[in-house]
């Protein structure tokens, strides 16, 4: 049975996008690249919001026939054409590149998905995950936190009703100053 795991880079203060939806700040150098390429390879499938997704298919079908792009886009490319994709949208009528679309986030229908899939599924985007969070549905979160402080923008955490307990289970620095948290969702204990 597959994990759901969400990864998701954040500035130091808490933010994965800036104002206006900014990612520039973003510090993915070849060896974070190459990083995200061996956790992602190893997956299943990808489990977007109809803006991640849509984001990552303007850009990711072609990117390796792009002569600048560096020896890690050009795999990570090949790797998002060839995975499967369930997006979550009400809106969206079309999707190619191996996705299919799911209207609702269904608890029932996403543990069925897990129990059917050998590898971890990719959760993306802060809007579906916290949608997954308040369901229980996350298993492992994966938090890169890039060396610097916006002041603004969107929380990848946003304030909520749901707790969660984690149990750090890795953490890494790359050469760039990007650390990565890893954290297993632990379950929680019922009241004594």
């Amino acid at each position: 049975m597959g994990r759901i795991v969400l990864s998701m880079s954040m500035s130091l203060d808490g933010f994965f996008e800036g104002p206006d939806g900014d990612i520039g700040w973003h510090r993915v150098d070849e060896e974070l690249h190459s990083h995200f390429n061996d956790e992602l390879r190893a997956m299943s499938a990808f489990l977007d919001g109809r803006v991640v997704h849509e984001l990552m298919a303007a850009y990711w079908p072609t990117a390796d026939a792009d002569p600048a792009s560096t020896g890690p886009e050009a795999e990570f490319a090949g790797i998002w054409r060839e995975m499967p994709k369930y997006v979550f949208s009400r809106t969206l009528e079309r999707a190619e590149w191996n996705t299919t679309i799911v209207r609702e986030v269904v608890p029932e229908d996403i543990l069925a998905l897990k129990a059917r899939t050998s590898g971890d599924l990719a959760l993306g985007g802060p809007d579906l995950a916290r949608t997954f969070r308040r369901h229980g549905l996350i298993d492992e979160y994966r938090v890169y936190v890039h060396p610097v402080v916006l002041g603004h923008g969107k929380p990848l955490f946003p304030a909520s009703d749901t707790r969660e307990d984690l149990e750090l289970t890795e953490t890494r620095a790359f050469g760039n100053g990007v650390v990565l948290l890893r954290y297993r969702v632990t379950p929680r204990r019922p009241p004594a």
